[in-house]
């Protein structure tokens, strides 16, 4: 077996990669991707080789109608419905082994060694940050060589280098040490400054800040003799404005709320539709077949709606899939979809003001902002410390601060994902084909 290592940079692309002294050494070339652009579909679509349609990961959030919830973010490898390329591997040589590090559907992959982020939940709300590894021992082991993992710096307003440092060397480490078959390393650093800033961002300083991180890796790979993929999961593009898909179905009489002590929350049983924003795309659930069509004629309407897909029209983008909204809303290049369906920021939930990616029933981008001041923040975590409840109101309101996003197809292949390799690729590369690329590369027998 030859070893491999696959670094996912997130938001690299070919026209950024001259800012990438290191990576740009590799062959590289424009990679096609999948539709949506977002981390959960990507990931899930270059570790099967298979479409959303088939893998069934149509987004980083849906509607799960079984239980009648929004959930954001869902860590269980058992959400792809088709064999990812460790299991595959696995079955092809028994002596195969993968570290998974901080790629998604960590929980439950098999893997022989994998990190990933997850605090620990007390019963009176409280929240610990904190890494769960495979083996479990593996955590101690990493903190006492790189100290704790810098969770504020992998999302929120403090989301930035750091993170995409420690687990650069984390991968390393675990890499030297355990000598795996195959390695999964997740870079996150330039998803932040791009959706904050878009264009005012600065592409050498992001770029080769990133690239360091992937030097770190890349020795680790040399002393190992190991061959080396980098990928990305897409291009960001800078947006000017936000579109409320929710509230203009609330304004039609199709969505509901529910009143109650910590604001308006949506009721998801009895709206007629609502939408599940998630950067440029959204899924719209519309609960009685009728309303369909007239559902899609109002959405289209809206400025900064490109399309709205049935699911006949779903099937063009492989999309088609019974986790996906009877409609699928696409924006224009210039906006994206905010989940807010309130209609007076008075009546906000508490969550919508904090760092809550779990509650939401959407992305929120605002999550990378801070709203007040430090100091607001010092004297909440003082009482935190204190043993006393709390709630960090870190997050504003005004969704038009937001820069950038992605989603969309690439308008552009120098835009969009990006592939590099330390030996020659084969030429048009999609997403799809990464999973087959690296079981030829890893020479499993």
């Amino acid at each position: 077996m030859k070893p491999l290592v696959i670094i996912n940079v997130v938001g690299l692309t070919p026209r950024l990669l001259k800012h990438a002294p290191r990576l740009r050494q590799l062959k590289s070339s424009p990679m096609t991707g999948v539709f949506p652009g977002v981390t959960m579909t990507a990931q899930a679509s270059m570790l099967t080789g298979t479409a959303p349609n088939v893998h069934g990961v149509v987004g980083n959030t849906w509607y799960w109608r079984e239980l009648g919830e929004v959930r954001n973010w869902v860590q269980t490898n058992a959400l792809m419905q088709a064999e990812p390329l460790y299991r595959e591997a696995q079955k092809l040589n028994p002596e195969f082994s993968c570290a998974k590090m901080f790629w998604w559907f960590n929980q439950g992959s098999g893997c022989k060694y994998s990190v990933t982020p997850k605090p620990h939940y007390g019963s009176d709300g409280s929240k610990e940050f904190d890494i769960l590894t495979e083996p479990p021992e593996l955590a101690e082991a990493l903190k006492a060589l790189h100290g704790e993992f810098p969770f504020q710096a992998f999302w929120g307003p403090m989301a930035g280098l750091p993170s995409s440092e420690w687990i650069a060397r984390a991968t390393a480490t675990v890499m030297r040490e355990k000598k795996p078959t195959l390695t999964l390393c997740y870079l996150p650093h330039l998803d932040y400054d791009y959706q904050r800033l878009g264009s005012a961002a600065d592409d050498a300083k992001l770029v080769g800040e990133v690239d360091a991180c992937a030097a770190t890796v890349l020795a680790a790979a040399e002393d190992l003799g190991a061959n080396v993929l980098v990928v990305s999961e897409y291009g960001l593009k800078a947006v000017s404005k936000p579109v409320y898909l929710n509230r203009v179905l609330r304004r039609e009489g199709l969505l509901r709320v529910r009143g109650g002590p910590f604001g308006e929350m949506l009721d998801v049983h009895e709206s007629r539709a609502f939408a599940v924003s998630d950067h440029q795309a959204a899924h719209v659930y519309v609960r009685n077949p009728n309303d369909v069509a007239p559902v899609r004629r109002q959405l289209a309407a809206i400025e900064g709606v490109a399309r709205v897909l049935d699911r006949e029209a779903q099937a063009e983008l492989q999309i088609d899939h019974e986790r996906s909204g009877e409609l699928v809303v696409l924006s224009t290049p210039d906006a994206w979809f905010a989940y807010p369906y309130w209609m007076d920021d008075d009546l906000a939930p508490d969550f919508a003001r904090s760092v809550d990616i779990h509650r939401k029933p959407g992305y929120d981008p605002c999550e990378l902002f801070l709203a007040g001041s430090k100091a607001s923040m010092g004297v909440t975590l003082l009482k935190k410390k204190a043993g006393l409840r709390y709630r960090f109101k870190s997050c504003p309101l005004d969704a038009s601060i937001v820069k950038g996003s992605h989603g969309l197809p690439a308008a552009s292949p120098d835009d969009g994902p990006v592939i590099a390799g330390s030996t020659s690729l084969p030429e048009g590369m999609s997403m799809l084909d990464v999973k087959s690329l690296a079981l030829r590369l890893m020479e499993l027998g």
